[in-house]
């Protein structure tokens, strides 16, 4: 979970990339001639390189091309779709800002100052424009301020963060650096354009937090003194700085007129049964669920019919719940949605069958076959590494898992026969990375909605791939659909099973029963 910068910090830092771009452009004005003899100095060496090396002038044109004005536009307008069409309006507004802000004032100041391009006996690239600032240097740096904003806030895992504020800063330094490799720009005109570009990032963020924020509604006055109690369920494991995530929950909390929340920390023995149970009995209002679908189906199912509101932070690798009640999947986003969003009636699902505990759930869907065989490739060291792409990799592994004989009836049927490589019982419709198993479930609608999965060949998973991206309602052998508030599902052997992405142990019986409007849960206004 990232930090937010502190204001002060912002200032501080925008202040030194305004004195940088100050004093260069003093200097550019009043013509100071050491500087010009350093800019000299410093671009003769990299102008010789690339004029002997035609490998590095092909990378540094390469560089020019792919990272001018145009390019650098429509990789705005396409990020600021994406994130119009994600539901990120705050972060879009933020993002065009940055861009406009950068290219409007490189252009004024290459025009105030009109200084002239460097000169070289035997030029690499000639360009008739001016040379201070450098709009590639303000361009790259506004752009990848941009991207370190985006991934510090929507990307949650460390590593992850980590190689693409890597790549990012990369990207700068190439850039910025190809300029004087090419002889189109001295070392100042780079200075000033980067600096000027961060100015803008950390300007703009100062103005406009780009963060994802929940519609918040004015609370009633009422009369009646009412208590705000707030209890939040915390799988540790899920959460890199458990300090961090409590400060800025309480923070949010306070800010929102709740009480300072109780904490309940699972544990490996109880993954959160016990701490939803205690959070009830202590009269809490709502309780927050912060953790991985495992976390949320096991307090989500305890709370089940108490008439608490669940506020669901994911912090898993699948996170299925959050994602088609779309809950942000950024973590502050997530508890300004728990605080402050509108409760939503869902159906649950009692879940039962042979080796399996009296009382259990699910949220999402539970299935036989080929997906809970992929739930078990999946370990957690490698979704610790790669995320949800973890279950992708295991797909592959499990492309040949075996057909099965299955028996399937719903509600109450005589049964029928089938043979599959999954059958999947669902409460939702989308599954990790948006793919539409069950495009017509609504986590709403009172009933179960069955899919049969039996392609014949290896290559028969194209077409079947293809039909459920494409939401086509087609059914025959290779996939086949039901509906229904009770399904149960016989296999004729062991067949490993899962619960909203848990591996639950093989077995040969799955019995669901949808139980329609049982759990309040928070969702976006």
């Amino acid at each position: 979970m990232p930090h937010r910068v502190r204001p002060a910090r912002l200032t501080l830092a925008a202040l030194a990339c305004f004195v940088v771009v100050a004093t260069l452009s003093a200097m550019v004005g009043l013509a100071w001639e050491p500087l010009f003899v350093l800019d000299e100095a410093v671009g003769r060496g990299p102008h010789a390189f690339s004029s002997s090396n035609p490998l590095a002038y092909d990378v540094v044109y390469a560089l020019d091309l792919a990272f001018g004005t145009i390019p650098l536009t429509v990789l705005t307008v396409v990020v600021v779709a994406a994130l119009l069409l994600k539901g990120h309006p705050r972060a879009a507004v933020w993002t065009s800002l940055v861009m406009i802000g950068s290219s409007v004032s490189t252009y004024l100041l290459k025009h105030y100052f009109e200084r002239d391009r460097p000169l070289w006996e035997e030029p690499l690239h000639e360009l008739s424009s001016y040379s201070f600032p450098s709009g590639h240097a303000s361009g790259i740096a506004s752009a990848m301020g941009v991207a370190i904003m985006l991934t510090l806030v929507f990307v949650r895992r460390r590593r992850r963060r980590q190689v693409l504020l890597g790549v990012w800063i990369l990207l700068i330094v190439l850039v910025a650096g190809s300029r004087v490799f090419l002889g189109v720009h001295n070392l100042s005109d780079i200075v000033a354009g980067v600096a000027l570009g961060f100015l803008w990032v950390l300007v703009a963020q100062l103005v406009h937090d780009p963060t994802p924020r929940a519609r918040r509604v004015e609370s009633f006055a009422s009369p009646v003194p009412q208590s705000r109690r707030l209890a939040v369920v915390l799988n540790p494991i899920k959460v890199e700085d458990v300090t961090a995530f409590r400060t800025m929950v309480d923070q949010q909390a306070r800010a929102s007129g709740w009480d300072s929340p109780e904490w309940h920390e699972t544990t490996i023995e109880d993954p959160g049964r016990e701490m939803a149970e205690a959070a009830a009995i202590n009269g809490a209002e709502l309780v927050i669920v912060c953790g991985g679908d495992g976390t949320v189906r096991t307090v989500c199912a305890e709370l089940a019919g108490t008439g608490i509101p669940v506020g669901v932070i994911p912090a898993g690798t699948g996170n299925l719940l959050a994602r088609n009640l779309g809950v942000p999947l950024y973590l502050q986003a997530a508890v300004d949605v728990a605080l402050n969003g509108q409760d939503r009636a869902i159906d649950l699902v009692k879940v039962s069958g042979d080796g399996l505990a009296d009382g259990e759930h699910f949220m999402v869907m539970g299935g036989m076959g080929f997906d809970a065989a992929i739930m078990e490739g999946a370990n957690d060291e490698i979704k610790a590494k790669i995320g949800w792409l973890a279950y992708f990799v295991s797909g592959f592994k499990q492309l040949r898992y075996p057909a099965m004989k299955v028996e399937i009836s719903v509600d109450g049927e005589p049964f029928t026969r089938h043979r599959a490589r999954t059958v999947v019982v669902g409460n939702v419709g989308y599954l990790t990375a948006g793919i539409p198993l069950l495009p017509d479930a609504t986590i709403d609608d009172g009933v179960l909605d069955v899919v049969i999965v039996h392609p014949r060949r290896f290559l028969s998973w194209l077409p079947v791939v293809w039909r459920v991206m494409s939401k086509n309602k087609r059914i025959d052998e290779a996939l086949d659909r039901k509906t229904g508030r009770t399904v149960v599902v016989r296999a004729s052997q062991d067949t490993p099973r899962q619960l909203d992405g848990d591996p639950i142990g093989p077995g040969r019986e799955l019995r669901a029963e949808c139980v329609a409007g049982r759990l309040l849960v928070r969702v976006p206004r």
